[in-house]
C-alpha cells in the first residue's frame, strides 16, 4: 500500500503520541525544531537588565520541578 506523505505524517504522530503520551511526543518533536532568531542575543538583552538579585528573585518563585521516573 502507498501511502502520501500526510498520511504517514498522521500516522507518525500518532504512533508517538501513543507511545510517548502527549507531553513525551511534544518534547520529541522539539528537538527537530530548529527555531528563529538569535537566543544569546535575545537572552542577552533581558538578562544583562537584571540584577543577580532579581534573577535569584525569579528563580525562588518558579515552582519545583516535578520528578518523573
Amino acid at each position: 500500500m502507498h501511502r502520501t506523505l500526510d498520511q504517514i505524517r498522521r500516522e507518525g504522530l500518532t504512533a508517538l503520541r501513543q507511545r510517548l503520551g502527549r507531553s513525551g511526543m511534544i518534547r520529541f518533536l522539539q528537538q527537530f525544531e530548529s527555531g528563529s532568531g538569535d537566543y544569546a542575543s535575545e537572552r542577552h538583552r533581558w538578562v544583562d537588565s537584571l540584577s543577580l538579585d532579581e534573577i535569584k528573585s525569579l528563580a525562588a518563585r518558579r515552582p519545583p520541578k516535578k520528578r518523573t521516573h
